[in-house]
């Protein structure tokens, strides 16, 4: 990958925590289902390029946030 820039970090402007993220934001549940649906779109970005097992690490990640999500659901 590239860097862009002089290299320097922004400093923080005190409204959120150093290292915090938009992705940080929401409960375990909105997280879930962003990484399910995220890790199924680059699966198929891996497969399409011949990243087998990229591909397979990403189909498991998939399977393993929609599993956590059934089973979140069906405590609740």
């Amino acid at each position: 990958m590239s860097k862009t820039g002089s290299g320097r970090k922004r400093g923080s402007s005190g409204r959120e925590p150093s290292g915090s993220d938009v992705y940080g934001r929401g409960d375990p549940e909105e997280a879930a289902s962003f990484i399910a649906e995220t890790s199924g779109e680059l699966s198929k970005i891996a497969r399409r390029h011949g990243l087998e097992t990229l591909r397979r690490l990403l189909d498991m990640t998939q399977l393993e946030a929609t599993e956590w999500l059934r089973n979140r659901r069906r405590l609740s």
